[in-house]
């Protein structure tokens, strides 16, 4: 009897000692418990509006101009430190056109640093509709929406400082191409070559583009998988914990053509973009895409929501 007691007993102490064993995880294991700041949807519908009040920010226009001197105004209202690089770049008509940079810089002293960027002009002629095409659009989507999205990420800077560095960069003269990938993006193509900082460094970048839309799904674009497909990753595994997989899809997509091209292959910063596109779809980036139905009453604010607090929410988990 003492015998069967104790191999019972050393049955029961294997089958304990097993259960203690942590399990292989199937899913990315949750980041340290800390505290979020609340993305104001509000807010960001706001930026929007106000860039969209200044009209068509066309390269070599005065609202162009003024809207320059807004954005550079904001980020320093909002804590960055704020700066605007300038440069004159050729567009695919020859054309001559006056480029602005708007930068700002939120934890100067951080090592670690992420690329947060979105371009902020807007295209000088609707191409792809079917009335007034040779009039600039308004670009509520294509062009306010990123921007808005990080002015709001911005004035959450401000209050609380994250662990990492975070730089904020505008590109202006992205939309002002046609044809040939390299007659578009002119304003990243001219960062990634000339940083606002030497040897500017930063471990990934993330580019906002048409972001605003009600229909708008995320998928994981196919530059972004080349080159950083760790950030989509994470990126995509914060907005499905958060609660916004209807938005952010594993869904596949082949490549497109925007800043975080040339940022990935000029400055080598491993960038991915999160952008409203569907090959499977006409026009693939929503039907108001390039046309004068790009304006307010496309913007929703619960797109902007979804967008914004996954990006707060993967910054201060770092």
């Amino acid at each position: 009897m003492k015998n069967a007691i104790t191999i019972l007993t050393l049955l029961l102490l294997v089958l304990a000692c097993q259960q203690d064993k942590p399990s292989k995880p199937t899913t990315k294991p949750d980041k340290p418990t800390v505290e979020i700041p609340n993305f104001n949807k509000d807010s960001a519908y706001v930026y929007i509006q106000n860039q969209v009040d200044f009209g068509p920010r066309v390269p070599g226009t005065n609202e162009h101009l003024q809207c320059a001197d807004w954005l550079e105004k904001k980020l320093a209202n909002f804590g960055a430190k704020a700066q605007r690089q300038t440069a004159t770049v050729t567009a695919f008509n020859g054309e001559k056109l006056p480029m602005y940079n708007i930068i700002g810089s939120y934890n100067m002293e951080a090592k670690k640093r992420l690329l947060l960027c979105a371009h902020w002009d807007t295209r000088p002629f609707a191409d792809q509709d079917t009335e007034r095409t040779n009039e600039p659009i308004l670009g509520a989507n294509d062009g306010a929406s990123g921007v808005g999205v990080l002015l709001e990420i911005a004035r959450q800077l401000q209050q609380k400082q994250p662990n990492i560095g975070i730089d904020i960069i505008f590109f202006d003269v992205e939309d002002y191409g046609k044809g040939a990938a390299e007659t578009y993006c002119l304003g990243s193509q001219y960062w990634a070559k000339n940083p606002h900082t030497p040897n500017y460094k930063a471990y990934g970048g993330i580019l906002l583009d048409m972001v605003g839309a009600g229909d708008a799904i995320f998928h994981q674009e196919g530059y972004s998988l080349q080159y950083a497909k760790f950030l989509v990753d994470d990126i995509w595994y914060t907005a499905n914990k958060a609660g916004y997989s209807s938005y952010f899809s594993f869904k596949k997509v082949s490549p497109v053509t925007d800043d975080h091209l040339f940022v990935n292959q000029i400055a080598k910063i491993p960038t991915i973009d999160i952008i409203q596109y569907d090959q499977s779809t006409a026009k693939g980036f929503g039907s108001f895409w390039h046309t004068h139905d790009d304006n307010m009453d496309i913007i929703e604010k619960k797109t902007l929501k979804a967008v914004g607090q996954t990006l707060l929410t993967y910054i201060y988990q770092q």
